[in-house]
């Protein structure tokens, strides 16, 4: 029987005599003889292959927060930094807008409206403003003092100001400063149906304008008394306080000198962490822009002096521009006043002769324990949801989620408001100053390292002169860069609410790039696996130690020849919040040369 003998109520039959038989048939069975025929070619069975799928997870509307962190930290990274500064102090060419007010997508389809009249101009920013401040410094006969450095400082805050909020735009252009998306021959102006190159990468093809309705969505839910467009989470903290009627968003804020909510502090907060910071002063930033600043003062760190050679013309700008960056050491943050925030926020601190014995009043001794049990907890389910065979369970990484989501809102009070966004920005700057072209004449780091960021090799080429860790500055960076995704994810998400094991499985799903490099980088850094099992008292202990003192311990074994100095003391609050300590007599280890 072929399949031209199938007639729609009749079948052919042939014989082996050579004669056929016509057989009358319900349109029922002829289907059936149809599909029969279909599966069987010639008299054999077509190739067929059977494969076990993973189960088809439930959309959550918390996903669309997460694509708004990865894109705002993404926007307020040093490349984009850079192309700014370029575009607002060396062009003046820049022409884009502020994320906040934001705007949006009309039918989240098609056209774009302002929703609060027209945003901000970079150059707009601080009185005077900055294209104010960039005029009058031109306009001067001669460039001395501290005013150019002083721009750079204000350009660097308009920066941060300008990437705030909880928004999904994209890039910007590197000359223009406008929303664009890469084309083969360059870029084109953004538009609501593009799709969202960074999630496209990640295998979700969502438009601008999909995302940006699901994320408002997400936003505008009413919580408590309070409504508006703003996090849940942080609308859930406006309705618990007293000396607050519960009402709108854009009622709530308002003047600082008022009974109200700081402006744009609930609407379009600056989604960004302590612990960038953190991972990169552990990388030895601020200690290669510190060890610069003294060979600049004619300071002598050691008998021979690695620095000697290192001499800024005053002809440059970078010369001009260091001497601002240590006539403002008064007005930076101290490495005291970091660490103090490092242990309330996250019951870390760092190592060195700079750092003092802290006494703290409060501090997140819990974190670090609490963090890495999720980290493993979320290894251990992406091995369950990697089988076929099961159905990975996620109500115990639910529940360790909340557990980080509480001790993170416990250190989230006092200084957590203004020190993370200054430590950000002038970090920002050490990185730029790092990047010049006149200091890559004296540190250059190796031309065959591919490094992410152009300051990097800077930083690298210090510690192998100054025969500080061996430990690359890219491992360092990536700890930053992706402990902040995480913890931002954890942080102004509505754990607190959650009671859909969907939630937790998204969330791990959703961010696995980002933790399993956040994990290696630790791994490398620290040498602690923390996707291992903990299978006897020692490899606990060195899980839940103090990340300073697993460096210092790397430090001490690494070579001979690295200059330590003196014994350890005591890390801030160790016997007062029971920090877990090393073995290998770990007290009695050498201390980092920390200046």
């Amino acid at each position: 029987m072929e399949k031209d003998d199938i007639d729609k109520d009749t079948i052919r039959v042939s014989h082996s005599t050579g004669t056929y038989s016509d057989i009358k048939v319900s349109p029922e069975i002829s289907g059936l003889v149809q599909k029969a025929m279909e599966f069987f070619d010639g008299g054999f069975v077509r190739k067929t292959s059977t494969t076990l799928q993973r189960a088809a997870g439930r959309p959550t509307e918390d996903q669309a927060l997460w694509a708004a962190i990865r894109d705002r930290t993404n926007a307020i990274s040093f490349e984009r930094y850079a192309e700014f500064i370029d575009r607002v102090l060396c062009d003046s060419k820049d022409r884009g807008r502020a994320t906040c007010p934001t705007e949006l997508c009309s039918d989240f389809t098609g056209a774009t409206i302002s929703s609060l009249g027209p945003p901000p101009t970079a150059g707009s920013i601080g009185s005077p403003s900055v294209t104010e401040r960039h005029d009058e410094l031109l306009a001067r006969p001669g460039i001395y003092g501290v005013e150019a450095y002083q721009l750079l400082k204000l350009a660097t805050q308009a920066f941060l100001l300008f990437e705030s909020g909880v928004v999904v735009e994209g890039t910007r252009h590197p000359n223009t400063g406008r929303f664009v998306v890469p084309t083969p021959s360059g870029f084109r102006d953004r538009e609501c149906d593009d799709t969202v190159p960074v999630e496209k990468a990640r295998g979700n093809p969502v438009t601008f304008g999909a995302i940006q309705g699901e994320l408002e969505n997400y936003l505008q839910a009413t919580v408590g008394n309070v409504s508006g467009r703003a996090l849940p989470y942080l609308k859930r903290i406006v309705s618990a306080l007293p000396s607050l009627n519960s009402r709108t968003v854009d009622e709530s804020e308002g003047s600082p000198f008022c009974n109200n909510i700081l402006q744009h502090r609930l609407s379009c907060p600056s989604l960004l962490e302590l612990i960038w910071s953190y991972w990169h002063e552990e990388g030895m930033l601020v200690q290669t822009m510190n060890a610069i600043a003294l060979r600049f003062q004619n300071k002598k760190r050691h008998a021979q002096d690695p620095l000697a050679n290192l001499a800024l013309d005053p002809l440059r700008p970078l010369n001009n521009l260091f001497w601002g960056f240590i006539q403002d050491e008064p007005n930076r943050l101290s490495i005291q006043r970091r660490c103090y925030e490092y242990d309330n926020q996250y019951g870390i601190t760092l190592v060195g002769k700079a750092v003092p014995i802290l006494d703290s009043a409060d501090s997140r001794s819990q974190f670090i324990k609490a963090f890495h049990n999720l980290l493993y907890r979320t290894a251990m389910f992406y091995r369950e949801d990697d089988d076929t065979t099961v159905t990975a369970d996620a109500f115990s990484l639910l529940n360790a989620l909340r557990e980080v989501h509480i001790i993170l809102a416990e250190g989230a009070h006092n200084q957590f408001g203004d020190l993370p966004w200054t430590a950000r920005h002038e970090m920002l700057v050490m990185q730029w100053i790092l990047a010049r072209p006149e200091m890559k004449e004296f540190l250059r780091g190796r031309y065959s390292v591919p490094y992410q960021e152009t300051w990097m090799g800077a930083v690298d080429d210090m510690k192998r002169l100054q025969d500080w860790t061996d430990v690359t500055i890219t491992h360092f960076h990536e700890l930053g860069t992706y402990g902040e995704q995480i913890l931002l994810s954890i942080r102004y998400g509505d754990w607190i609410a959650a009671n859909d094991q969907e939630q937790a499985r998204n969330w791990a799903r959703d961010w696995r790039p980002e933790i399993q490099r956040y994990m290696h980088a630790y791994h490398a850094v620290s040498g602690v696996d923390l996707t291992s099992e903990t299978v006897d008292t020692r490899t606990a202990e060195a899980r839940y130690a103090q990340p300073s003192l697993l460096l210092q311990k790397r430090l001490a074994t690494q070579q001979p020849r690295n200059r330590v100095t003196g014994p350890i003391q005591r890390l801030a609050n160790t016997r007062r919040t029971a920090y877990a300590s090393l073995t290998n007599k770990m007290a009695n280890r050498l201390r980092i040369d920390r200046k």
